[in-house]
């Protein structure tokens, strides 16, 4: 099983490409969920509301399992697809990448839309810095408040970030973990007594 990804490390904003009047402005943005990927999104819409298109392409997801590319208005297959090869190219997931178009008064054909927007997208990724994350699960664990020295000691062994804690009588917490230790911590926190976990992915 994989528990590592490649993507980008920071948002990558405004490269241009022009092509016979047309002008293309890229942007790509690293994305793990879906409200991530609409903010990104309406901040490129609303960064340029006066735009003719604005063609995207994302892949979420550890194989890209989750994707869509969208012409936004532009004829079938031009713009999105285009975009989307881009992302296929350079390997990457949890991925948007935008093509902003204002159009120039000449018209570019499919084929001349398909070339522009490849590059525009290739340009933008170029410019990003790729990356291989290590992927994350959560866990709860709920115990006693008297042994909370173990699970703390036992969850920075396995490099586990707390997220919450509610320190109680009846303790909860929850930490984000990479998912290849799972099992690891899965067997440790089966052997105590009076505590019980789950994972929430």
């Amino acid at each position: 099983m994989t528990f590592e990804y490649k993507t980008i490390e920071k948002p990558i904003e405004n490269t241009l490409l022009k092509e016979k009047g047309s002008k293309f402005i890229g942007f790509a943005y690293p994305v793990t969920n879906e409200r991530e990927l609409k903010n990104a999104l309406e901040k490129v819409r609303e960064e340029h509301p006066k735009a003719t298109h604005h063609c995207y392409a994302f892949r979420m997801g550890l194989n890209g399992e989750n994707y869509r590319a969208n012409d936004d208005g532009e004829p079938s297959g031009s713009a999105g697809l285009p975009i989307y090869n881009q992302l296929l190219a350079h390997e990457i997931t949890n991925v948007l990448v935008i093509s902003v178009r204002y159009y120039g008064g000449t018209k570019l054909g499919v084929s001349g839309l398909v070339k522009a927007y490849k590059e525009s997208a290739k340009l933008t990724l170029e410019e990003a810095n790729i990356i291989t994350r290590e992927l994350e699960t959560e866990i709860e664990i709920r115990f006693n408040f008297n042994q909370q020295n173990t699970i703390f000691t036992l969850l920075s062994r396995f490099d586990a970030k707390v997220q919450n804690f509610d320190a109680n009588e009846n303790c909860i917490l929850t930490a984000s973990l990479k998912l290849a230790q799972k099992e690891n911590i899965s067997e440790k926190l089966s052997e105590m007594q009076y505590v019980s976990f789950e994972f929430n992915d």
